[in-house]
């Protein structure tokens, strides 16, 4: 005879048929007192399969499904254990009881897949949660911990054991006392904040400020709204409308192209061969960073979060004793977030190179000066293990000479993180013309481990980002010469998308950065050619504006003023100068040149098609394997807006052919700009009937083959 208190668990890994078939079985035996669904391997559902949304679903849909289940009369608990995410938060929600492990992570995705949660969430989570706290998860698409899951109420309980005994025992409790009602989402009200127009009114506002023409946050608040004023039915209707126009825009192709683009370059190869299934990563138990500025310190950080010991090392006891403070008030803070103790002996610093003898990897993260670095490496190769890999930070400079410098020239790689470092999550790794494979997975591999997106890239000045970040900020110091504004260039490409405009980004990095790189790349100062005019380099034509900021000592937000004016040095409000119109003025009257209206068009095109077009050269030199490399730097590195997929990805969008016209257009225009004459790859790709962007590999390995 069955136990009464027989209990059904579902596998949720399985497909939504199971799903169905089992909790109708469930409900129709009488012997069965109540269902928990949990999942396979420790994973509750990560949601819908992607590469499902442009063909045709097979089995039950979702809705259907997730609805059948909440109107059941039997109690249905969800065992939640390491995610429950997108389609399987909406499932969650479904259920009347939810239980999770203390390590779980929960949340809505979607929105970052140009999308929004279309089985029904943006209809139960505010009436679980209220609108306030459902707005902030469905816009933003952050994921919550258990913890915080609890605090909001998206969770009844959580558990450091076993989850499934917990809900089982939990279902029990619950089917015993008959007489309480199961709770039912859509049956529910929305809790609403006072006065809810004007505070949809606002979030609305901020989400449009924030999302900076990305359609699909915008859609979400229109979603809640529709939940907080209108029955379920009604609701599910309008998220239904709003997924559809959402589901066949090209901002939701343009973000899962990303989202599967973050994906494809760990499958990274080189054009000698080695790939990254075919070269072994070396083990690293620990690591080293000498240079503790800030990139240093988010370095080092970094590592202290991924559990890997390193040593920081600063030659200077003062700032040795700053950057200890910083690096251990920044773990600290990760530690009260996580309401976990600051983990003990991960981290180690010191002034004496000798203590690296030991260590399997060093990441050096001093000046971005070839000499001293040369000089670090030099070192580094006396005093480290034969087989430790050594690795630059460099942002530009030619890491083939670094790697000269030392005895073990196949262990030198690039490892080029992105300020701050703890934050961001691009990681370029440069191999050079003598790198090992081993050298090449080690870095890709680290990288993961500190949670980065890494990017495989070859040697060339600036590789792949700064390298195409050069001719983007050349045009823009051409338009302004021509008669733009620094306003007018940064608020084009803000409204195109950009997190920052040319200008506030080089206000905010320094604008002494790039004037180091331009001395030594003899480009301004005693490194140019007696008699070369100042507007012309090597026959190319060039802009001092620059350069004649920052020897005025305006060097961005650091002193206070740069191409904009700042409250105070280190202040972050960019303001208009009026002394810049006045200077500009003055610059164009000096070198004869007469202001002319610049237009909006003029300024995207230009800027944006400056730099596709380094982008197809990037690609032409294998420099990167594709165009997802390309798109990937740009969007995790370079504030490329992710609904519109990336630089190569855009200039598909646009039509090649419609690209290589302006691109043509422009260059006649200024004939003495190399940046602006169409690549070869791009003509080819053109000539070849313009493939989508999926295809370009297999005409750029042709190209290749050719030379």
């Amino acid at each position: 005879m069955a136990d009464p208190e027989k209990l059904v668990v579902f596998k949720c890994a399985a497909v939504r048929q199971g799903i169905t078939d089992t909790v109708s079985r469930a409900v129709s035996d009488p012997e069965v007192k109540g269902v928990v669904l949990c999942g396979e391997n420790g994973k509750f559902c990560g949601g819908a399969d992607i590469k499902e949304f442009g063909g045709q679903m097979k089995g039950p849909h979702l809705v259907p499904m997730i609805d059948a289940i909440e109107a059941t009369a039997k109690p249905v608990v969800a065992a939640i254990e390491g995610m429950a995410l997108g389609g399987g938060l909406e499932l969650a929600l479904a259920c009347h009881y939810r239980i999770a492990h203390v390590k779980a992570l929960l949340g809505l995705p979607e929105v970052a897949l140009g999308l929004l949660p279309g089985a029904g969430g943006t209809q139960r989570l505010p009436r679980l949660i209220g609108v306030p706290a459902a707005l902030d998860l469905i816009t933003t698409g952050r994921h919550v911990s258990a913890q915080e899951a609890l605090k909001l109420g998206i969770v009844d309980r959580i558990t450091a054991g076993n989850t499934l005994e917990v809900a089982a025992e939990f279902v029990r409790s619950v089917s015993a006392e008959q007489r309480l009602a199961l709770p039912r989402l859509s049956t529910c009200p929305t809790p609403c904040p006072p006065d809810l127009d004007s505070f949809l009114e606002r979030a609305m506002a901020q989400v449009r400020r924030r999302a900076r023409g990305a359609l699909a946050p915008v859609a979400c608040v229109q979603a809640v709204r529709a939940a907080a004023t209108l029955p379920y039915s009604q609701g599910m209707r309008v998220e239904r409308e709003l997924m559809a126009t959402l589901f066949k825009s090209q901002q939701a192709r343009a973000m899962q192209y990303c989202f599967f683009s973050q994906r494809s370059v760990g499958r990274w190869s080189t054009p000698s061969g080695a790939r990254w299934d075919n070269s072994s990563p070396l083990p690293v138990q620990n690591a080293a960073v000498i240079g503790l500025g800030t990139m240093g310190r988010g370095i080092v950080v970094s590592f202290a979060r991924a559990g890997i010991p390193v040593v920081g090392v600063e030659m200077d006891a003062k700032q040795l004793e700053i950057s200890r403070r910083a690096v251990t008030s920044m773990l600290e803070r990760d530690a009260r977030r996580q309401g976990a103790e600051l983990p003990e002996g991960l981290v180690r610093f010191t002034t004496d190179l000798r203590d690296l003898r030991e260590v399997d990897l060093v990441i050096e993260a001093v000046f971005e000066d070839m000499a001293l670095k040369k000089r670090v490496f030099g070192e580094l190769s006396s005093v480290c293990r034969p087989d430790t890999l050594l690795c630059s930070n460099t942002s530009t400079l030619d890491l083939d000479q670094l790697a000269a410098a030392t005895h073990r020239p196949e262990l030198v790689v690039g490892m080029h993180f992105f300020s701050p470092a703890n934050v961001m999550k691009l990681l370029e790794v440069i191999y050079g013309s003598r790198s090992a494979p081993a050298a090449v997975a080690t870095a890709m591999q680290l990288g993961k481990r500190l949670g980065k997106v890494s990017v495989a890239v070859g040697n060339c000045h600036g590789f792949v980002g700064n390298r195409m970040v050069l001719p983007y900020m050349s045009q823009a110091n051409f338009l302004v010469e021509e008669g733009a504004t620094p306003e007018q260039v940064d608020q084009v490409l803000e409204e195109f998308g950009f997190s920052m405009g040319v200008f506030r980004m080089s206000d905010l990095a320094g604008l002494d950065v790039g004037w180091r790189i331009r001395k030594e790349l003899g480009l301004t100062g005693p490194g140019v050619a007696p008699g070369e005019p100042a507007r012309s380099r090597k026959g190319s034509r060039y802009s001092p504006l620059a350069d004649l900021l920052c020897e005025q000592g305006r060097l961005g937000q650091k002193t206070g003023c740069g191409w904009y004016l700042y409250d105070r040095p280190g202040g972050r409000e960019a303001k208009p100068d009026p002394w810049m119109r006045g200077f500009l003025e003055e610059y164009r009257s000096s070198h004869g040149l007469r202001a002319r209206p610049v237009d909006q068009q003029e300024v995207l095109e230009r800027c944006l098609y400056a730099l596709v077009n380094e982008g197809f050269r990037v690609l032409e030199d294998g420099i990167a394997a594709g165009p997802e490399d390309v798109d990937v730097i740009y969007v995790l590195g370079y504030g490329w807006p992710p609904h519109r997929g990336g630089p190569m990805f855009h200039a598909a969008a646009v039509g090649l052919p419609a690209v290589l016209d302006r691109l043509e257009h422009y260059h006649q225009a200024h004939p003495d700009v190399p940046g602006l004459q169409p690549s070869a790859l791009l003509r080819k790709l053109v000539a070849r009937g313009s493939p989508p962007i999926h295809k370009w590999r297999e005409v750029i390995k042709n190209i290749r083959s050719q030379l």
